[in-house]
């Protein structure tokens, strides 16, 4: 097994380390805007499925620098289709396509059909690969799949992320590192899973006949600042220790959104049924095990 990095010199590999796969998988520097260093890799490792889960992902960061979002997050695509097209059409692809692309919602639940409105850079960049996908598929009859996925998490999530952002805070006052957290807007709703099930939906994907599209989700929203406040209760901090500043808002919003995973139950047999806030506990707990180390 392989695994693309952009440079060996300061990459994390913590999250590979804590999975236990660290000496399972090899690990080769790659940039992805660059279609020969695709190329070559793809000639040198001959894989049967490949798995694109490299972007600029942080929404709000997408804001801050649009040009290289959308930049990285459609040449990276391209260039890995491109290669595949090149050397070995028989390749199977994973995109991670994500939930951000619909944006200003019309109807819910959203389903792989729904309407695509992006509000972010971020999200534009995703509608921007996630068409190019379907054009490889449609085109060049490539396998390619697209997972919409909605937000999932696990304790490895990147610490500028909400539900992460919370769970470390909270624990940093709870070891008087702080005395308050400063959040973003708490008054929108999201659909929230958990990482590990929702990997299992993405090598699903692979496994099948034909390639297709499939909306990974929980089929439900809540409201950020439940989030949070369950996380802080949970953990004994009191709530006045939430914090909300405009600084941390976006320019536009998605208000509520969530989804339905019909198409993936039903051509995938994949199930998934845990309620957020079970979830919560189990990252709750991750997180108390795993703090300060």
């Amino acid at each position: 097994m392989f695994g693309l990095i952009r440079s060996r010199t300061g990459s994390n590999t913590y999250r590979l380390e804590y999975l236990e796969v660290l000496d399972k998988i090899e690990l080769l520097e790659c940039d992805l805007q660059d279609l020969s260093q695709v190329i070559k890799i793809i000639l040198e490792t001959k894989p049967i499925e490949i798995y694109n889960l490299a972007a600029q992902s942080s929404v709000s960061l997408s804001f801050k620098q649009p040009i290289g979002t959308i930049q990285f997050n459609i040449n990276s695509v391209v260039n890995i289709l491109e290669a595949i097209r090149l050397i070995n059409p028989a390749i199977r692809f994973y995109q991670a396509s994500s939930s951000e692309m619909f944006g200003k919602i019309e109807e819910l639940p959203i389903t792989e059909d729904s309407k695509l409105h992006p509000l972010s850079p971020y999200a534009i960049s995703k509608v921007a690969a996630h068409h190019i996908t379907i054009n490889y598929r449609e085109s060049y009859g490539l396998y390619a799949s697209c997972g919409i996925l909605f937000n999932h998490e696990s304790y490895l999530r990147g610490d500028n992320f909400i539900v992460k952002k919370a769970l470390i805070g909270a624990f940093d006052i709870l070891a008087g590192k702080k005395d308050s957290i400063e959040f973003g807007n708490l008054e929108v709703r999201r659909d929230f899973g958990y990482s590990k099930k929702y990997v299992e939906a993405m090598w699903l994907m692979l496994q099948q006949d034909k390639p297709d599209d499939f909306v990974i989700c929980s089929g439900k929203s809540v409201y950020l600042r439940d989030v949070v406040n369950y996380i802080f209760t949970k953990i004994g901090i009191p709530l006045s220790a939430i914090n909300v500043s405009q600084s941390f808002f976006r320019p536009t919003d998605i208000t509520d959104i969530y989804g339905s995973s019909e198409k993936a139950h039903r051509l995938l047999g994949w199930d998934y049924d845990m309620n957020f806030f079970e979830v919560l506990d189990i990252l709750i707990e991750e997180e108390r095990a795993n703090y300060g180390k």
